[in-house]
């Protein structure tokens, strides 16, 4: 009875201080997971300028909820080359990659969430002529492999590869192991940096002729400026860029195709696309980015057919955050092609930081073509206005009648530090966006950059 007694009290002592721990490190993990995940950033605003603008979503953040839901996926980090694969939420394995596309060329690896589509023990590249060992497919042309090799035997030494994640054989063999078909598969290029946007005083942001508009820190996700940022309006050729993206990493770049008569029905017509003519892929960027050659679309989509590329926009646009958006043609031509400002800003962030030839050709830059380029660059009509100013990273506009003109411009600007920072502004419905972009961009010099020069 007494051994009863003493047995009771031990319970009755043992509970409260069992549960004690059991909350404290709860609370430790749930903070660990908040400070590893994501992070708000604390500006200094005064009274007078009212809350702080909301900062838009990155790849972090749909990191934290997979966390916090206790999802299995794989994660890719491509700034600390690293890949990481979560169980329950709960780290499983973390190894190095050896080599990522490069980001400042066509072989820059596809960052978003997509799945795990296939998965082999060897796979051959048709694009490398190499076998690839433990390869998991998760996007268009990109895999995550071990040490690719030729037929003899010989491995591929390189320090960028054209896109996919190349890690050591035994590393490759554990994640490939602990894998399964439809794993999410979120690749991040780099997390969002913190800048201080705060002022004493900020002056009244100007009236605009667009719909809708965002401006915004790609880098940061800050939010300058915005007006109706989520509704969805028609984008006419803006549509173009993701065209671009979808045929890059979906078709090799040096595949060539001869132009037929029924590929240039479209809308318009462009110099030098002629049936019988042959053109590579990466020729037909140019007119499709400069021209805005509703041709130049239409041509580029018969790679694939016309109704999978349409899928593949479609798709691309969710994994890239772009939730909101419809495609329904290749040109923008038909009204049904819709977005928001704030989808289209993960659009110039993508192409920003994985994409950047997309935007060089814009400007009516030569970039790697892979030989020479059929079309005298020179001679075609670059609609994208600003294309002289040198702090211009990349533009598109379009126009139909039922969208109006619209917008997506990317600037960099400089501070009294010397910083550099990457400005997206987004215009929807504008009846001038030449005007509208004028007056934000003297806004931001006003405000945040200083004035440095007008711009051209």
């Amino acid at each position: 009875m007494k051994a009863n007694l003493k047995y009771f009290l031990f319970l009755i002592i043992l509970t409260p201080l069992t549960t004690g721990a059991i909350l404290f490190y709860s609370q430790k993990i749930g903070q660990e997971i908040d400070s590893i995940a994501f992070e708000r950033p604390v500006l200094r605003r005064t009274a007078e300028d009212g809350p702080p603008p909301a900062s838009l979503m990155f790849f972090e953040d749909v990191r934290k909820e997979f966390f916090l839901s206790g999802k299995d996926f794989l994660e890719v980090h491509l700034d600390k080359m690293k890949i990481k694969i979560y169980k329950s939420g709960l780290l499983a394995k973390e190894v190095p990659i050896l080599a990522k596309g490069d980001p400042d060329g066509w072989g820059g690896s596809a960052i978003g969430l997509y799945k795990i589509m296939s998965g082999n023990k060897v796979s051959f590249s048709n694009v490398a002529d190499v076998y690839m060992p433990y390869a998991l497919h998760y996007y268009g042309k990109y895999y995550i492999h071990g040490k690719p090799y030729y037929y003899g035997g010989e491995k591929l030494q390189s320090f960028f590869s054209g896109g996919c994640l190349q890690l050591n054989d035994k590393d490759a063999k554990l994640i490939y192991d602990l894998s399964e078909l439809n794993l999410p598969v979120l690749v991040i290029d780099k997390e969002r940096d913190y800048y201080d946007y705060s002022r004493e005083k900020i002056s009244q942001f100007p009236e605009l002729s667009a719909k809708s508009y965002l401006i915004a820190d790609l880098d940061s996700g800050y939010i300058l400026a915005e007006k109706n940022p989520q509704e969805q309006f028609s984008i006419a050729s803006l549509t173009k860029l993701m065209t671009a993206i979808v045929v890059a990493e979906n078709v090799s770049l040096e595949r060539t195709i001869s132009i037929r008569e029924e590929m240039l029905d479209a809308y318009g017509s462009t110099k030098g696309l002629e049936p019988g003519s042959r053109f590579r892929v990466v020729e037909l960027f140019y007119p499709l980015l400069i021209e805005s050659s509703n041709d130049a679309a239409e041509v580029l989509s018969y790679f694939l057919g016309k109704e999978k590329t349409i899928r593949l926009m479609n798709e691309k646009a969710p994994a890239i955050l772009m939730n909101k958006t419809k495609f329904t043609d290749p040109s923008g031509y038909d009204p049904a092609n819709i977005s928001t400002a704030q989808d289209l800003f993960y659009l110039a962030r993508y192409l920003l930081n994985n994409r950047s030839p997309i935007l060089e050709i814009t400007r009516g830059k030569r970039v790697t073509s892979f030989g020479s380029v059929s079309f005298d660059i020179e001679e075609l009509w670059n609609k994208n206005v600003f294309i002289e100013d040198p702090t211009l990273v990349g533009a598109k506009t379009g126009f139909i009648k039922s969208s109006k003109l619209t917008a997506l411009f990317i600037f960099r600007f400089t501070d009294e530090n010397n910083q550099s920072r990457n400005i997206a502004i987004i215009l929807l419905g504008s009846d001038n966006n030449k005007n509208d972009t004028h007056l934000i961009y003297k806004w931001l010099q006003d405000n945040f950059f200083g004035q440095q020069y007008v711009l051209q």
